[in-house]
C-alpha cells in the first residue's frame, strides 16, 4: 500500500409506543416562535428513483432513495437557525431521520424505539432541527440503515458561520465518498452479508465519489486558496483522506474547527476517516496549468477521488499560512473532574449482558425494537452487551446511567481485528489520547476510528437524554455493536 508521504517524496416497534407518547409525534411543549429563533420551514420527504449510477449509456438503477427526489442533496443554513421539518415517509417501508452530529433535543434524534417510534409508510414525523454549531453534517435514517443508506437515503446540512467571522476562499469544494453495490445489471446487490457483517463488512463493487465513478476535475484559481468538504457517507468504507499537495492542513473535524494542522504533521501524513465523520481541508493550489489530485491512500493504489486545476486568475504566489475558521462554541468536559468509563468493542458473547436492567417502572423497560430496523444475526458487543439482532428483539439496558451536566472520559478498547468508527449521538467529544497514534490531533469530534489493539480516550459534558453509542460501520451496528447512555 502506498502511502500518501511516499508518494509526494517520490512523485513530488412500536414496543414502547405508549411509553414514549410524548415523541411519538416529534412536537416540541414550547412552540418553536416563543424562543425567538429563526424558524425554516422546510418539508422533507424520503422516497425511491431511479439514477444512472453506472454513468451514460449504462443501466439505471431502481429503487435508489433519496430525500425530495434529489440524490445527495444539500441543505445550507447560517447558524442560528432553527429547522422546522415536515417530514414525510413515501418509501415502501418504514424509516427515521437522524440529524447526525447536530445537537438536538434528545426526542428528534430519529432512534428507534428510545426517542419516536419508527414513522410507517406513507406517515409523518416532525422534527425541531437547532442549527448552533457551524461546519458540515448530513441526516440519513436510523432504521435498517444498511439497506436504505447503502441505497442513496442522505442528504448533506451545512451551517455557515456568522457573516464576517470566517476566512475567505477562493473555492469550496464538497467531496461525498460513498460506494454502490449494483450487479452489472445496474441493479442492487445483497447490502448486507453474514461475512460482511462479521468482519469489516460488505464493500460496494462500484467506487463513486459525489454519486460519480468518474472523479470530477474542478477548476481553482491558481496561487489560491481551496476549502475542501469531505464526507464519508458510505456504509462501510474507511479511508485515508489527502492529497499531493505540500501545502495542505486539515482545519475542522466533523465540522468542528481546530487549530489548523499540516497534512505531514498527521499520522501518516493523511487523516484516517471511516464512515459519517468529516473533515475541512485547507489547500493551496499550485501555479497555472498544475493540478492537484485529491485520493484515498487506504487501497492497494491509490484512489483518485478529485482533481483540481489550477487556472491562472491573476493571484500572486504567498507563502502558505493555514487558515482558521472561527473557534468552537460548545460545552466542554471539564477533564480533571471526569469519571473514566471503560468500553471494549468485541466480538458478541452470546446472550451475556453485564449492564444493570432498568427498572420495572421505566419506559423502557419492556420496549422492542423494531425488527426491520436490526439484522439478522447478532456479532457484535460493547462491554459484552449487544442491541437487538435477530429473533431477540429487547432493548437492552443502558451500558450506564449518567448525570446532566457531568464530565466523563470514555476509554474505548478495540479487542477485534477490524476498525470501528465509533459514534456518540447528542454530544461533541474531545479526542485526547490515542495508544497508536501519539501524534493524533486533539480534535473535537462526533465519530471516531478506534484502530484494532488500540485505545482511544475521549471526552465529553452529559445532556439529558437516551443517546446512543455505536460503530458507523452499518453492518457492526445493525448486528450488536450499539449501546446507550441513559442522562439524567
Amino acid at each position: 500500500m502506498l502511502s500518501r508521504r511516499a508518494l509526494i517524496a517520490g512523485a513530488a416497534a412500536a414496543g414502547a409506543a405508549a411509553a414514549i407518547a410524548p415523541a411519538a409525534k416529534g412536537r416540541s411543549t414550547r412552540p418553536l416562535a416563543a424562543r425567538g429563533a429563526r424558524i425554516e420551514k422546510r418539508t422533507l420527504y424520503a422516497g425511491e428513483m431511479e439514477v444512472p449510477l453506472l454513468g451514460p449509456g449504462k443501466p439505471a438503477t431502481k429503487r435508489f432513495c433519496a430525500y425530495n427526489g434529489t440524490p445527495l442533496e444539500t441543505w445550507r443554513f447560517p447558524k442560528g437557525t432553527v429547522l422546522d421539518v415536515e417530514f414525510e415517509n413515501r418509501l415502501p417501508d418504514s424509516t427515521t431521520v437522524h440529524w447526525h452530529g447536530v445537537r438536538v433535543d434528545n426526542r428528534f434524534d430519529g432512534v428507534p424505539p428510545l426517542t419516536q417510534q419508527v414513522v410507517p409508510p406513507g406517515e409523518k414525523f416532525h422534527y425541531e432541527v437547532p442549527l448552533a454549531d457551524p461546519g458540515l453534517y448530513f441526516f440519513h435514517p436510523h432504521c435498517d440503515e444498511s439497506g436504505q443508506v447503502g441505497r442513496g437515503l442522505a442528504a448533506l446540512l451545512i451551517v455557515d458561520d456568522e457573516p464576517g467571522s470566517a476566512p475567505a476562499f477562493d473555492l469550496e469544494q464538497v467531496i461525498v465518498v460513498k460506494d454502490w453495490r449494483l450487479g452489472e445489471d445496474g441493479q442492487w446487490l445483497a447490502m448486507t452479508t453474514d461475512d460482511g457483517a462479521s468482519t469489516a463488512g460488505t464493500f460496494g463493487t462500484v467506487r463513486a465519489t459525489n454519486a460519480s465513478v468518474a472523479p470530477a476535475r474542478v477548476e481553482a484559481p491558481a496561487h489560491g486558496d481551496v476549502r475542501l468538504r469531505a464526507i464519508v457517507a458510505d456504509n462501510t468504507r474507511v479511508i485515508d483522506f489527502g492529497c499531493d499537495a505540500k501545502d495542505s492542513a486539515l482545519i475542522a473535524c466533523d465540522g468542528h474547527a481546530i487549530e489548523p494542522v499540516h497534512f505531514d504533521a498527521l499520522p501518516d501524513a493523511v487523516w484516517r476517516m471511516g464512515p459519517a465523520m468529516r473533515a475541512d481541508v485547507h489547500v493551496r493550489m499550485p501555479g497555472p496549468g498544475e493540478e492537484v489530485k485529491v485520493y484515498d491512500y487506504r487501497s492497494a493504489e491509490p484512489f483518485l477521488l478529485m482533481t483540481l486545476v489550477a487556472v491562472d486568475k491573476g493571484k500572486p504566489k504567498l507563502p502558505f499560512r493555514p487558515l482558521a475558521l472561527p473557534p468552537p462554541d460548545l460545552p466542554q468536559a471539564d477533564v480533571r473532574r471526569a469519571r473514566k468509563l471503560d468500553f471494549t468493542i468485541q466480538t458478541a458473547a452470546g446472550a451475556t449482558i453485564l449492564a444493570p436492567p432498568l427498572p420495572d417502572g421505566d419506559p423502557l423497560a419492556k420496549a422492542l425494537v423494531n425488527s426491520f430496523c436490526v439484522g439478522g444475526k447478532t456479532f457484535w458487543a460493547i462491554n459484552r452487551t449487544s442491541w437487538a439482532a435477530g429473533p431477540d428483539l429487547r432493548l437492552p439496558p443502558p451500558l450506564n446511567v449518567l448525570d446532566d451536566g457531568a464530565s466523563y472520559v470514555l476509554s474505548i478498547s478495540n479487542v477485534t481485528k477490524h476498525v470501528h468508527p465509533m459514534h456518540l449521538h447528542g454530544h461533541v467529544f474531545k479526542v485526547l489520547s490515542s495508544t497508536k497514534k501519539p501524534n493524533l490531533p486533539q480534535v473535537l469530534a462526533d465519530t471516531m476510528v478506534v484502530e484494532p489493539n488500540e485505545t482511544l480516550d475521549v471526552a465529553f459534558k452529559a445532556t439529558r437524554g437516551d443517546w446512543v453509542f455505536h460503530c458507523h460501520i452499518l453492518e457492526h451496528m445493525d448486528s450488536g455493536m450499539m449501546g446507550w447512555f441513559k442522562i439524567a
